[in-house]
């Protein structure tokens, strides 16, 4: 029923209100779909791109679920970034105070002492495997008392949780590794999928593959950043070569910032709170910014080096075209990467235009055309409450 209201799925009159006061007020699709069979006890399998309301629909029935007296920490969620990690606890933060649960999110980078202590007393964890791993070998709190596990899922952490427990796994896909691990973790789970699938991966974003040369690889991305646009991610293979465009970039006159795994938890902040300020329109970054980055204003993101697979190419391109906005995807392409670019569109049944002589997309517009984008004004900046 798509009039359902948060009320009709058994959610608490407190846990609405507060979602009211952050301007939320009906459920999306995969929040109707897997409140019941959370707050029933079932374990969970969920597919749902970003941007659709993942964090929700297992945030608000977590919190539903556990008392504010018992054990702690009593759920865990695990995140594969710092980035991601920070973004959930800030999603479920009020909710969870509104229940009177403490939340905190565990990632390296920071003092591990105060982060320990903090970590020990919450309700919630949302956690990085890394920095887990080294509070739990420190024996700074343990895993007996979880209830509730949220995977992304690590073979490691999930063999310290008892086994009699619920467990809930969101995922963008349940192909491949990640369908085995959620096979593997969970018991009679309630499945649920939510579009676009990855072969309806166009449906807000125009994909564009631009077939270039190595050595004007640089002059087809300036070409891209000079068109009439938002806020743009680039994204690099490197964390070397991150740095190594930014500095290129800047000197075609192009400001641009660097997000990638070398740079301190403060850098990243820094960097992502000017791109997010629209203080600098560029983010250039590896794949750690691919799953967890949410800012509002991304309209383009541009694959200077191609992702390595599909899912890489799925989480990247997500980053714009979200929560019913228009975004555009652009991949460069050399010609030593046709083939494998050109399988990769075709699982995903995109247009790529790189089947042979005479069908490359051209690296800029026909004489006469112009460029429409999305316009976002002129500061970007992350939703305070992300609904996935």
């Amino acid at each position: 029923m798509s009039n359902q209201s948060f009320a009709d799925l058994g959610v608490s009159r407190v846990v609405i209100d507060t979602l009211a006061g952050d301007g939320i007020t009906h459920p999306f699709a995969i929040q109707r779909d897997v409140i019941v069979d959370v707050l029933a006890g079932r374990d969970v399998l969920a597919k749902s791109p970003t941007g659709s309301g993942k964090t929700l629909a297992f945030g608000i029935p977590m919190v539903e679920r556990i008392a504010a007296d018992g054990r702690r920490p009593s759920a865990l969620v695990l995140a594969p970034t710092r980035e991601l990690a920070t973004q959930i606890v800030e999603d479920i933060r009020g909710i969870a105070h509104a229940r009177a649960l403490r939340v905190t999110a565990v990632y390296g980078g920071v003092g591990l002492v105060k982060q320990a202590n903090d970590a020990a007393r919450s309700h919630v964890l949302v956690a990085t495997p890394g920095r887990l791993e080294d509070l739990l070998a420190r024996g700074a709190f343990t895993l007996d008392a979880i209830q509730i596990l949220v995977l992304d899922a690590v073979d490691r952490i999930v063999a310290k949780c008892k086994a009699r427990r619920q467990t809930l796994f969101f995922s963008a896909t349940l192909d491949g590794e990640a369908g085995r691990l959620a096979r593997e973790y969970t018991r009679d789970a309630a499945a649920h999928e939510r579009g676009p699938s990855e072969r309806r991966a166009s449906i807000d974003v125009e994909h564009r593959f631009v077939a270039v040369s190595n050595e004007h690889r640089l002059e087809a991305l300036i070409t891209e950043l000079r068109r009439e646009r938002g806020l743009t991610l680039v994204f690099v293979r490197t964390k070397h070569g991150a740095d190594r465009l930014v500095k290129r970039l800047r000197a075609q006159g192009l400001e641009s910032v660097a997000m990638h795994g070398n740079k301190s938890q403060r850098q990243r902040e820094q960097a992502l709170a000017r791109f997010e300020s629209g203080e600098v329109d560029t983010l250039v970054a590896t794949d750690v910014a691919a799953r967890g980055l949410d800012v509002t204003g991304i309209s383009h993101v541009i694959n200077f080096d191609p992702p390595a697979d599909s899912d890489t190419y799925v989480h990247r391109i997500g980053r714009t075209g979200r929560a019913g906005a228009k975004g555009i995807g652009v991949t460069l392409v050399a010609p030593a990467e046709h083939g494998d670019i050109g399988r990769l569109a075709a699982r995903l049944g995109l247009d790529h235009g790189l089947d042979g002589p005479g069908k490359h997309r051209p690296t800029s517009p026909p004489p006469g055309t112009r460029t429409r984008t999305p316009s976002r004004g002129r500061s970007g900046r992350r939703r305070s409450r992300d609904r996935g």
